[in-house]
């Protein structure tokens, strides 16, 4: 089906998640320890390659609001400069609340958010993909259903 790279992008840090060929799941795949552009890129380039990635799904910090704040325009900029780089397609996802919810992830599992902020990025890339891949798969099945009600209705005669 499709192969995809979701990446939460931040200043110090950006994690990275990847999912299987039947576009089904994400997994946490990395945490890239930012440096520089290049060397982001070296690194991003060295996933695509080795995961045949199709699209990047970047999950785009929309406020509290539905507004765009000045870290969002942030991490747009950032990234259609790394998908123009990699030449890829970009998609955009909201991802108010996903670092919130990988660190209770953590929690539940007894580690301190603070001591692992690698994990919660990279976490945080899994539910930005995965939030991504859901929604293709509903957009999928609701076109299934309407070709299969469509076809399925009696010809008028006339």
């Amino acid at each position: 089906m499709i192969s995809a790279l979701g990446l939460d992008l931040g200043h110090k840090r950006i994690g990275v998640a990847g999912c299987d060929r039947t576009g089904l799941l994400a997994t946490g795949l990395t945490t890239l320890h930012r440096t520089s552009f290049a060397e982001d890129l070296r690194q991003l380039q060295e996933w695509v390659s080795e995961r045949q990635a199709e699209v990047l799904v970047v999950g785009l910090p929309y406020r509290l609001n539905g507004e765009l704040g000045n870290q969002a325009k942030r991490t747009q900029k950032l990234a259609h400069r790394i998908a123009r780089a990699l030449n890829l397609p970009l998609v955009f996802v909201d991802e108010r609340l996903t670092s919130v919810e990988a660190e209770e992830m953590l929690r539940s599992q007894r580690l301190h958010p603070s001591q692992h902020k690698a994990l919660v990025d990279r976490k945080a890339a899994c539910l930005i993909l995965q939030q991504w891949l859901d929604q293709r798969q509903i957009s999928a099945s609701n076109c299934q259903d309407l070709a299969t009600q469509t076809h399925s209705e009696p010809l008028m005669q006339q």
